[in-house]
């Protein structure tokens, strides 16, 4: 294994770990403010569908919500064997905000998801709408403190060094409110509510065309569908906006991952937004190229004859890879785009009342059911290899950061992770498509039919002898 580079080894691990990881914090913050917000809705109006639509999701928020977890738990322990340089330099900044994620948010999510879970029958009303309430906060806590650290990374700020070369604080607001996290947290959680209205959309879509099959009905899908709907032509334009101010904010601070993302090798003014192409390195220009003329100058500097500086400014160890950027940015954007579209159709929809009846925008939905995963996926492809060749941006470089590991170490320890992610969470995301395959609305009676087959003898029909011991007891 000479020919395999350990920390490339080490950098596709981690990828592949957090690929799995983001997408369950994503929904479960995306499950908890809907389920939140079904719960409040039964309370103002004690009408049973939001009742019924709150217990289908919540059973599959749980198992989200665990594997995010477990997938989470794997990720701490990773940085520390494969990163440790990392861990040990960035340890006084980054190791607190990370404790306090844990105090705050998971012990928050831990003290009342149990009460969110099972205390329906067992709590009053109110209180196990506070506990749902202080779920879904723990998630959005739990949110901040992670893109707080993952963006004082990116943009790093109030620090200084010790003498064994460590980065320590020395302004915890300017480390924690760092230059890129403000938009980066509005981003990211826009991001968990538009993949899961759209999860939840395309699930309710696919009631709806079995729904014409069986001719019969379902009021739970339909109330989850437009729910969905409305969230995509709210939140979808909003999301647009601020990436906007995002982009303005990275190319403020990282100007190589923008040149990277619009496929910009030379500086220049007027520089055309590039729909596609192929990235040439060796030649450092897009291969068959086609663009919007001046447009990315426009968006970037909102002026048509605007400069943007190209990688050409950059020496070539120091550029982020540029194939893998640009690729990835354009399928978040496609993605984004086509969400925009289907909110605006609804729209038009449900202005001549066939939201429920058209076949087109159900078709649509359930295949963009994932679209929001495979986005959130791509947005931070963009973030993290464009932050690339740098762990802390501008200050501490990849290669400098890696655990002293040989290549067989870090292979196994791949193929291992590998195999058993595929197993494990490809066996709860099995489960949970087919809890997702339950008719709406039907999962609460046969719960209730099943306890009634299950549950043991009552005191009604026992023997008289047996009815006056259980008496007596």
């Amino acid at each position: 294994m000479e020919f395999l580079d350990p920390v490339l080894l080490a950098r596709i691990q981690f990828a592949f770990t957090i690929a799995f990881h983001i997408v369950f914090p994503g929904l479960s913050i995306g499950l908890a403010a809907y389920l939140a917000v079904l719960e409040a809705l039964w309370l103002k109006t004690n009408k049973k569908i939001y009742l019924n639509a709150f217990k289908y999701w919540l059973k599959i928020f749980s198992i989200i919500f665990g594997m995010g977890v477990v997938s989470g738990v794997v990720m701490s322990y990773q940085i520390g064997t494969n990163w440790s340089v990392f861990s040990d330099k960035t340890g006084p900044i980054l190791g607190p905000l990370m404790g306090y994620e844990v105090l705050s948010a998971f012990f928050l999510e831990a003290g009342f998801l149990g009460v969110m879970l099972f205390g329906m029958n067992k709590v009053g009303k109110k209180l196990h709408f506070f506990a749902t309430l202080m779920v879904s906060l723990g998630t959005l806590m739990s949110a901040f403190w992670i893109l707080s650290v993952n963006s004082w990374m990116q943009t790093p700020a109030g620090y200084g060094y010790n003498d064994v070369g460590q980065f320590i604080p020395v302004d915890w607001f300017e480390v924690v409110f760092n230059p890129s996290f403000p938009y980066r947290l509005a981003h990211m959680v826009t991001a968990a509510f538009l993949s899961t209205a759209f999860l939840v959309g395309g699930v309710a879509a696919w009631h709806l065309l079995k729904e014409r099959k069986e001719k019969a009905k379902n009021e739970t899908a339909r109330l989850m569908f437009s729910m969905a709907m409305w969230m995509a032509a709210i939140v979808a334009p909003i999301q647009l906006f601020i990436g906007d101010l995002h982009g303005l904010n990275t190319l403020q601070h990282q100007p190589a991952k923008v040149a990277a993302m619009e496929g910009n090798y030379q500086t220049q003014k007027g520089a055309p937004l590039l729909l596609f192409g192929i990235p040439n390195d060796e030649e450092e220009r897009v291969d068959y190229a086609i663009g919007i003329p001046k447009l990315a100058s426009f968006i970037l500097t909102h002026d048509f004859d605007g400069e943007l500086v190209g990688l050409d400014q950059f020496a070539k160890e120091d550029r982020p890879n540029t194939k893998w950027v640009f690729y990835s940015f354009r399928v978040m954007v496609a993605i984004g785009m086509g969400m925009i579209a289907i909110g605006l159709f609804s729209l038009f929809l449900r202005w001549r009342g066939n939201l429920y009846d058209n076949r087109f925008i159900h078709k649509i939905a359930v295949w963009f059911a994932p679209s929001g995963i495979v986005a959130t996926i791509a947005g931070w492809i963009v973030t993290e290899v464009g932050r690339q060749p740098y762990t802390v941006y501008g200050l501490l470089r990849t290669y400098d950061s890696n655990s002293p590991l040989d290549t067989p170490a870090v292979a196994t320890s791949l193929v291992m992770f590998i195999v058993v992610y595929f197993l494990v969470f490809g066996t709860g995301i099995v489960y949970t498509l087919r809890l997702m395959s339950v008719r709406p609305g039907e999962r609460g009676k046969l719960a209730d039919e099943e306890s009634k087959v299950k549950s043991p003898v009552t005191l009604s029909n026992r023997l008289p002898h047996e009815q006056s011991k259980e008496g007596e007891k």
